[in-house]
């Protein structure tokens, strides 16, 4: 069964290389794949929201949920699974943006992208938030267009990212109702 889910994602992985990568998009992907290194446009936008008063509380939980998803997938689930990145074992498969330094699953891109998007999708408003959720799926995805994490990879973080947000939310939720008695 295992080895039939590695040859059915890397049949996927070789015909988005094939049908859905195009000279004039791969900028695109990329420009997208960069706003997810390091989670720095989740953090500016957490930090961004401490400012006013009104979104603090919003800002710092989305800063929980962006230091516990490094914790928990990158330092903890990447190293403990230690899978291959696809284009080390696909034969044909080709990155667009270079080897990367660590292991492949889950996807730390979609996984702090989905516990920061998350977390301001459930706490701001949805004409602002709608969009953030967008912007997750979409550097989700160009994690498996630029050929550097598998489909399991990615669903993998986004499935992580987003148990730690929810989960998060509600120890917040609790913490307000035990705050509130007397």
């Amino acid at each position: 069964m295992l080895q039939a889910m590695i040859t059915m994602e890397s049949g996927i992985m070789l015909w988005v290389q094939e049908y859905l990568r195009r000279d004039w998009l791969d900028p695109v992907w990329i420009w997208i794949t960069t706003l997810g290194n390091g989670g720095m446009i989740w953090i500016l936008l957490s930090v961004g929201l401490l400012i006013p008063k009104k979104t603090r509380k919003t800002g710092m939980l989305a800063l929980l949920a962006l230091a516990f998803s490094y914790l928990f997938n990158n330092l903890l689930l990447k190293n403990l699974i230690a899978r291959t990145r696809p284009y080390e074992v696909i034969d044909g498969l080709h990155t667009l943006v270079g080897a990367q330094r660590d292991y492949s699953f889950p996807s730390g891109h979609t996984a702090s992208s989905f516990a920061a998007a998350v977390v301001l999708f459930c706490r701001l408003p949805k004409r602002y938030s709608s969009f953030l959720l967008l912007l997750a799926f979409l550097i989700g995805f160009s994690r498996l267009y630029v050929g550097v994490h598998y489909p399991s990879d990615i669903i993998g973080g986004a499935i992580s990212g987003t148990l730690i947000a929810l989960t998060l939310l509600w120890a917040d939720k609790q913490r307000k109702k035990m705050s509130a008695c007397p």
